[in-house]
């Protein structure tokens, strides 16, 4: 990778220093000829359409990752409101523990780890019921009817619960994020280079339009790429209501107070 870089560079570099000292030595011939010379509109077209192109692509990878980290969030909850459905068919002796560690972890979800992806990482707090329910698991057996459905259940969960962290962290490393900046910056000064001497209103009119549109992009671009924070986040709306509906369904059958944890999924004393 980084003998890839250093060649680009240098490729880069000497094909610049080739063209300029190119330039000087058959600058006489290229005179007599009356070859035109560049101008700074000439650098314009291809430098508006890199910037656009980049952009564009930029925006898409961060609209993806946003997306999967949806998804995921989504499948997650399904997977929960599954969990505690199945381990209603666990044996007597482990099913209170097993469906209330469900909750539990949905709870610690939503109260802990939320907040922590915003940050760009998971909490530990969930990992504390997703560890007993596995020892409650293992006090089953894996001749108990449920076993196999509630073994296959977490390791989704469990899978789901990665993507989700995974996807928190932002799509579009810093450096590119402040490459981009620095093509619009000099897009932006390269077009007003090129603003006419008269009747200057109107396209300046313009020019101020295309900036503020390019960083509005751009912003947006930042925006996305972190799913779980920011003007445009993904809400723990999906675990939240599947929270409560299995907090409704655990009340009912074991009764109030009856759960292992607090509101916001901390072990009780």
């Amino acid at each position: 990778m980084i003998a890839t870089m250093v060649i680009t560079i240098v490729v880069a570099i000497l094909a610049l220093v080739l063209g300029v000292v190119g330039h000087w030595v058959l600058r006489s011939r290229i005179e007599a000829t009356e070859t035109p010379s560049l101008t700074v509109r000439d650098f314009v077209l291809p430098l508006q359409t890199l910037t656009v192109f980049v952009l564009a692509f930029v925006l898409v990878t961060a609209s993806t990752s946003n997306g999967k980290a949806d998804e995921a969030a989504r499948n997650e909850a399904g997977v929960v409101d599954h969990m505690f459905e199945v381990a209603d068919y666990a044996p007597a002796a482990q099913r209170r523990r097993l469906q209330g560690d469900v909750v539990c972890y949905a709870r610690a979800v939503r109260a802990y780890e939320w907040p922590a992806m915003a940050d760009g990482h998971g909490a530990s707090e969930p990992s504390r019921w997703t560890t007993d329910f596995r020892a409650g698991l293992k006090q089953m057996g894996s001749d108990a009817p449920a076993f196999g459905m509630l073994v296959a259940a977490d390791k989704e969960r469990s899978a789901a619960r990665q993507t989700r962290i995974a996807e928190s962290t932002p799509a579009i490393p810093n450096a590119v994020y402040w490459l981009m900046l620095a093509a619009l910056a000099f897009l932006i000064v390269t077009l007003a280079l090129c603003l006419p001497r008269q009747n200057t209103a109107l396209v300046t009119g313009g020019l101020v339009v295309l900036t503020a549109l390019l960083t509005t992009v751009l912003l947006v671009i930042r925006d996305v790429e972190r799913p779980f924070t920011g003007a445009i986040h993904i809400a723990p709306t999906a675990i939240s209501t599947v929270e409560s509906d299995i907090t409704e369904d655990y009340t009912a059958a074991y009764g109030t107070g009856r759960l292992p944890c607090t509101d916001d999924g901390t072990r009780k004393a």
